[in-house]
């Protein structure tokens, strides 16, 4: 099954709605950040991928007709070469908020995991380190500026190199319409999804303790 949709926006810019979405709107499965959860057996395979080492993308891709998120966001390019057929969809938010947003979950969330005395806690942090905080932002998250720098040149990058035919600069917030008009697929009756909010991320967080 080739990749449908590729998801080339950061992670926190509504990329669990979106997969939800997605899903819903019949792209089954979606890959995410959570299926790494699932399969950890994966993370070597994004750590190649991510050393410019090839992989085997159809195989990764079993099962799933999309994928967003970190840690695939990354390497949008390099599926987009696998999959030419599929359309980019970049998913993007006030870079200001996108900032907040990470700093108060995921970024403290994966960091803290990188020094776990739970070993399999710890491998999955120190590469989520790895492949997002120190390759994507050069170890320097706490700069804000460097790190909304890198966020805005992503963006500019992706629009820039992605045919408009092919992409979607899209906002949770504008709902199904342009989603669905863009992948041709019907409206659903249903309100776009909305989960995974700072609120929401650190309440289940805080009850992992």
């Amino acid at each position: 099954m080739a990749l449908q949709v590729i998801g080339a926006g950061f992670g926190r810019t509504g990329t669990l709605s979106l997969k939800l979405a997605l899903e819903q709107l019949g792209f089954v499965k979606c890959y995410h950040m959570f299926e790494v959860f699932e399969n950890p057996q994966h993370i070597p395979l994004w750590a190649a991928a991510h050393r410019g080492e090839p992989i085997d993308w159809e195989a990764l891709f079993e099962g799933y007709r999309a994928a967003v998120d970190w840690p695939s966001c990354n390497l949008w390019r390099e599926q987009l070469a696998a999959f030419p057929d599929a359309k980019v969809i970049l998913s993007t938010r006030d870079p200001g908020s996108w900032y907040e947003s990470v700093m108060k979950t995921i970024y403290p969330s994966s960091t803290a995991a990188a020094k776990s005395d739970d070993p399999q806690r710890r491998a999955f942090g120190q590469w989520a380190v790895e492949i997002i905080w120190e390759r994507v932002f050069d170890g320097r998250m706490d700069d804000r500026e460097h790190a909304l720098a890198v966020y805005e040149a992503h963006v500019r990058d992706v629009i820039a190199r992605v045919p408009p035919e092919k992409l979607l600069v899209f906002q949770a917030a504008e709902g199904w319409a342009p989603l669905c008009a863009f992948l041709d697929v019907p409206v659903p009756d249903s309100p776009y999804p909305r989960t995974n909010t700072t609120e929401e991320f650190l309440a289940g967080t805080a009850s992992e303790r």
